[in-house]
């Protein structure tokens, strides 16, 4: 009755794991990311954030740029440091699937021949006695095998699975997250880069408006109304705004270099890059992910969930290395210093066996570690805490950006015009001698200034949309990095 009732016994503790269980962070129960005092109002043609459902997917054709649609595609497919990526989390993958075969029985097999030489002198015969043979030589050739299973009887195989796994999903999410952030700075390159271009033809138009000052001057100079002064001071503010192009120019290189880099190509591969600004569609209406939601849909958020996960497995590991473990095995061996009889049963050995570690006494060492890793956890649950508030913040700061954006874009708008307008009257005034060079220069001046504003602040607008369709997570779904595949 001692052998069933060991089974028995084993089986019951064979279920036993030891350590927490991990539960899941409960979802924020608000509704909003701003207090009411922040929230956004509603102004005419400017884009309104709807907080619910989050955003669709493929978020960046809401912009209605083919082009662009083409740009994140392409820098998704070849980007180099997202394969890197993708392959890091496949090893990961791989790395779950061999720990979780080590819940499995082990099982090997090997062969040996050997050529010995046995020193009969050692086990107290006399050398004499041998004779002229001396010790004997001969050869074994042998082959076997082996099996052994680990009872896991306190859980420390399924923690370490469970561990794995976590660890696995955490790097699923930072492979979302690098999927999320590309497509972001693509798309925020490729507006600084339409940003610039329009910043290029508005100075285009400036130093065509100050070339047809400067001849007005000269012809007023030479029917004998104006005079040179007026002529070097026309000609003054043209020499100086022609000294713009050249650095609007080397930030256009630069950033399409940049985004050469994103798409996985060199600078001289990427090809032109026309997009403008007056070409691209502002959305009007922004799906914002809930709070409650956003937890569950963010990658850092997901993942540092992930590595709190694996805090926790963790501990059962250290807590299981506390109590008994018990291995069972067996061993058969044929061996024969005759091959053509190494499988007979005459040479046959086998080994059955019941391993039992039970730890006594390490100096504190394992108290200590299960106590680190329970440190650790702690440390994990911060850090996830931490991450949730994080992603709160930014996309608070973003839905306060698009009221801020809104009004700035409509004062910059009525300033140009305004600027505008004023530039007209002067050079009018100007050419019936009414008023002076430097009346004029000061209006070019001022709307050199609003029209260069103006881009700067339609550039924020579009660039802080995009941000926050990443902040929340928009056009990502999991499904296709869970199936092996980018999406």
């Amino acid at each position: 009755m001692r052998l069933p009732c060991l089974l028995l016994l084993t089986t019951l503790l064979a279920g036993c794991t030891v350590g927490p269980d991990f539960k899941r962070p409960a979802a924020p129960a608000g509704q909003a990311y701003t207090p009411p005092a922040e929230r956004q109002t509603a102004m005419p043609a400017q884009p309104l954030a709807v907080i619910g459902e989050g955003p669709q997917l493929d978020w960046w054709r809401a912009f209605g740029s083919d082009e662009l649609n083409a740009l994140v595609d392409r820098a998704l497919a070849h980007n180099h440091s997202l394969a890197a990526s993708d392959a890091t989390l496949a090893a990961a993958r791989q790395q779950l699937r061999a720990v979780a075969g080590k819940r499995l029985p082990q099982l090997d097999a090997n062969a040996r021949f050997d050529q010995e030489q046995v020193n009969l002198a050692a086990f107290g015969f006399n050398a004499a006695a041998l004779g002229a043979s001396g010790n004997p030589e001969f050869q074994l050739y042998s082959v076997g095998g082996g099996v052994s299973y680990d009872l896991d009887l306190f859980g420390g195989l399924r923690r370490q699975v469970e561990q794995a796994a976590a660890q696995a999903e955490a790097q699923q999410r930072q492979t979302e997250a690098a999927h999320l952030a590309l497509a972001g700075q693509v798309v925020g390159q490729v507006l600084g880069i339409a940003a610039i271009r329009a910043r290029i033809a508005t100075q285009q138009a400036i130093l065509e408006d100050d070339a047809r000052t400067l001849d007005l001057t000269r012809k007023r100079q030479q029917g004998g109304e104006g005079t040179l002064v007026e002529v070097l001071n026309a000609q003054s503010q043209y020499t100086a705004d022609r000294t713009v192009p050249p650095a609007l120019d080397q930030q256009l290189a630069e950033a399409r270099h940049l985004l050469a880099i994103l798409v996985g190509v060199a600078p001289a591969d990427l090809g032109p890059v026309d997009v403008d600004l007056a070409g691209l569609t502002l959305p009007m209406s922004l799906p914002v992910t809930l709070p409650s939601q956003l937890v569950h849909k963010r990658p850092d958020i997901l993942q540092s969930e992930a590595e709190l996960h694996a805090a926790t497995a963790a501990i059962g590991i250290a807590t299981a290395r506390l109590y008994p473990d018990i291995t069972l095995g067996a061993t058969l061996t044929q061996a024969t210093p005759a091959i053509d009889k190494v499988l007979q049963n005459a040479f046959r050995g086998y080994d059955v066996f019941a391993g039992l570690t039970v730890p006594i006494f390490h100096g504190g060492t394992l108290k200590a570690q299960r106590a680190a890793v329970i440190d650790r956890a702690h440390a994990a649950n911060e850090t996830y805490q931490q991450t949730v508030l994080n992603a709160f913040g930014q996309v608070a700061d973003l839905l306060g950006a698009l009221q801020t954006d809104a009004r700035t874009v409509d004062a910059q708008r009525e300033a140009e015009a305004v600027a505008r307008h004023s530039l007209q009257l002067s050079r009018r005034s100007f050419a019936v001698g009414n008023s002076g060079i430097l009346q004029v220069l000061d209006s070019q001046r001022l709307y050199q200034r609003a029209s260069a504003d103006l881009v700067l602040a339609r550039s924020a607008q579009y660039r802080d949309v995009a941000r926050l369709y990443v902040a929340t997570a928009g056009g990502w779904t999991g499904d296709a990095l869970a199936a092996g595949t980018r999406p």
